[in-house]
């Protein structure tokens, strides 16, 4: 079933879910006390949740035996990005109408805005390097060693968030486990495939 052309088609429309969801709320004007803060929230939460849902797709393959979930690890990891993309727009357009110095300042005194900003940009180069054209231009190898990227962005989106919230620490520590998992996972599949294979055994027949 993962095969057909209309599993793609649910999938993009699901991963709208959350803007629509976000429309909903605004056009009955229900974005709480402070629109701003809420769309920044709302944003940035499902970018970490795309960004693990794009490292996850990897694990649930071979673990569940389906091969045909690849097909969505592009979509994903692009509506992580749209999503980034959101994020980022509110602060500097909705938060500091494009005052440059403020947000300069606000880089200064405020680590997690580093954070985001970091892996904001970690995701740039992933977003445009994703089609089929560049795979062929850059090579299969260098193209799977540039999208690696997505590991370091996965660490800052986390390090934004847990530095972002002041004391409830739950959902920020509930992303940093789940990224750990993932990426511990690549980690041991690495290393495994490291590891040096045992040598054919030769059949020595003797001479009677």
């Amino acid at each position: 079933m993962l095969r057909k052309r209309w599993t793609k088609v649910l999938v993009f429309l699901a991963c709208l879910l959350p803007l629509s969801w976000a429309g909903w709320r605004a056009y009955h004007q229900d974005l709480t006390a402070n629109p701003i803060e809420y769309i920044t929230h709302f944003t940035g939460d499902w970018t970490i949740r795309f960004i693990v849902l794009t490292l996850a797709v990897t694990p649930l393959r071979k673990l569940l035996g389906l091969p045909e979930l690849i097909r969505f690890r592009r979509m994903i990891g692009l509506y992580a990005f749209f999503y980034g993309c959101l994020h980022f727009v509110t602060y500097i357009w909705l938060d500091k109408f494009f005052d440059m110095p403020e947000m300069l300042k606000d880089v200064a005194k405020r680590p997690y805005i580093t954070a985001g900003f970091t892996a904001f940009l970690l995701m740039l180069p992933l977003a445009v390097t994703s089609t089929t054209g560049w795979i062929r231009r850059m090579g299969g190898k260098r193209w799977q060693m540039l999208h690696r990227l997505v590991y370091f962005s996965g660490i800052a989106g986390v390090i934004h968030y847990y530095w972002l919230v002041k004391s409830d620490i739950r959902l920020p520590a509930m992303y940093g486990a789940l990224v750990g998992v993932l990426l511990a996972y690549r980690a041991v599949v690495w290393a495994r495939n490291r590891r040096p294979r045992p040598a054919m055994k030769r059949a020595v027949t003797a001479a009677l």
